[in-house]
């Protein structure tokens, strides 16, 4: 399944962005899919989790102003972040976990297919 992250970009603080990833080669409806953020000498984080069934798990760093949300028929994942911060700013990732295993699966060895990223940037 290849993962393609988009709508990154240049935000100020208190502003919102909506990240979409569009899956493609076969439908990722039977996957949890997460959304995960690098930002510059940090490793990688956890940022947010959507169930096969539509379940949301988030990051306390994020809980309470973002969303996650999957569109079954198109084939993409959307999270949509809130109340920007300077410390969102990170490459995000979207990824897929095709294990089956159920919870709240956070660490970036629970998925296995990746995209490729898109910058946000929050300025202050």
């Amino acid at each position: 399944v290849q993962l393609q992250a988009s709508g990154g970009g240049l935000v100020q603080a208190g502003g919102s962005l909506r990240l979409s990833c569009a899956a493609s080669g076969r439908t990722v409806a039977p996957y949890a899919m997460g959304w995960f953020r690098l930002a510059p000498g940090k490793e990688r984080e956890f940022v947010a989790r959507i169930s096969r069934s539509g379940m949301p798990f988030y990051s306390t760093s994020v809980k309470g102003r973002s969303t996650i949300s999957r569109d079954y028929a198109r084939n993409t994942v959307t999270l949509q972040i809130d109340s920007l911060k300077p410390e969102d700013t990170a490459v995000y990732y979207c990824a897929a976990d095709i294990s089956g295993i159920r919870g709240n699966r956070a660490g970036v060895r629970d998925y296995d297919y990746w995209g490729q990223g898109t910058q946000v940037t929050v300025s202050s």
